[in-house]
């Protein structure tokens, strides 16, 4: 499968390589205005190639990108320290409206994984240029932050991670929402769980892995000027389920979103070779449903003001 990524900065490369280490496409293109770096990050990574496996590996400009199955949306500006993503929306959606048109004319076909930030906005900035099927336009949304949930609560409880059934929904930012309700580890509930292993799952505990997940982005930032690891193996997670029709649930950002039209935020996906296939309704209790509304709201007002 061949997969073209237009932004070759930080997170655009990250994913390249995490997708040479995944093996998840047989071809990948780099396409960056910034041809130099491009061509050197293409060449970096097709150096890992014969550890990992045969990949091809080249940069060029957006006639490369002709045949494409997947192409990522990495491009445009990063977020500052102290920036929040909603911030960076004038300064991208003009980027992205430009970009979408000559992806549309060179790949067609191709489902269009946007992971810029504001992705959610992003994601619905490229939906009403019209020039996708809906469900293939499909934004990273809260695929990091559900990892990172699922992480803190397996190193919490000291299981695997992977054991773990826990969902971030909502906008990828201030204004997400962590599903405590339904969360569960080797399908038990969470705070049955928790008791059974002797640990209270305190208002505390619950408002400190809460922090960890919402303002883990602003911590990296502060640290080290970007974040790009974790979501460079989400949307190589994301690029697998597409090869591989996998037909598998995750949180991702998208237009349909029931009882609130006009509006990409992320939900449970079913994501397969097509794109998204279906939108799960998850349970919520009255709490999480009204944090969500009010996502919802923070993502429409952002847009409006744009």
């Amino acid at each position: 499968m061949k997969v073209s990524v237009v932004g070759a900065g930080m997170v655009g490369s990250s994913a390249a390589f995490a997708m040479v280490l995944r093996r998840v496409a047989n071809e990948i293109v780099l396409v960056d205005i910034n041809k130099e770096l491009a061509l050197a990050q293409a060449e970096d990574i097709l150096h890992a190639t014969p550890v990992t496996g045969p990949v091809k590996v080249t940069s060029g400009d957006y006639g490369m990108i002709a045949g494409s199955a997947v192409v990522v949306l990495a491009c445009g500006v990063s977020q500052r320290p102290g920036e929040s993503r909603l911030q960076l929306l004038s300064r991208n959606e003009a980027i992205f409206a430009d970009v979408a048109g000559k992806v549309a004319a060179n790949a067609p076909n191709a489902i269009v994984l946007i992971a810029s930030n504001p992705v959610d906005i992003m994601t619905q900035v490229v939906t009403e240029l019209g020039t996708f099927a809906p469900h293939k336009v499909i934004g990273s949304g809260t695929i990091l932050d559900t990892a990172r949930f699922r992480a803190l609560l397996g190193e919490t409880f000291r299981v695997s991670a992977q054991s773990v059934h826990a969902y971030v929904l909502g906008e990828h930012g201030d204004s997400e929402v962590l599903l405590w309700s339904e969360a569960t580890i080797g399908g038990a509930p969470l705070a049955e769980f928790a008791e059974q292993h002797g640990t209270l799952l305190t208002r505390e505990l619950k408002d400190a892995i809460d922090d960890r997940v919402r303002r883990a982005a602003y911590r990296i930032i502060q640290g080290k000027g970007s974040t790009y690891y974790g979501i460079g193996a989400g949307l190589s997670r994301i690029v697998q389920a597409i090869r591989n029709d996998e037909q598998v649930v995750l949180t991702l950002s998208n237009s349909d979103v029931p009882g609130f039209p006009n509006v990409s935020l992320s939900l449970p996906r079913i994501i397969g070779a097509e794109g998204i296939r279906g939108t799960l309704a998850p349970s919520m209790n009255a709490g999480e449903r009204s944090a969500l509304e009010r996502s919802v709201d923070v993502l429409r007002q952002a847009r409006a003001r744009a």
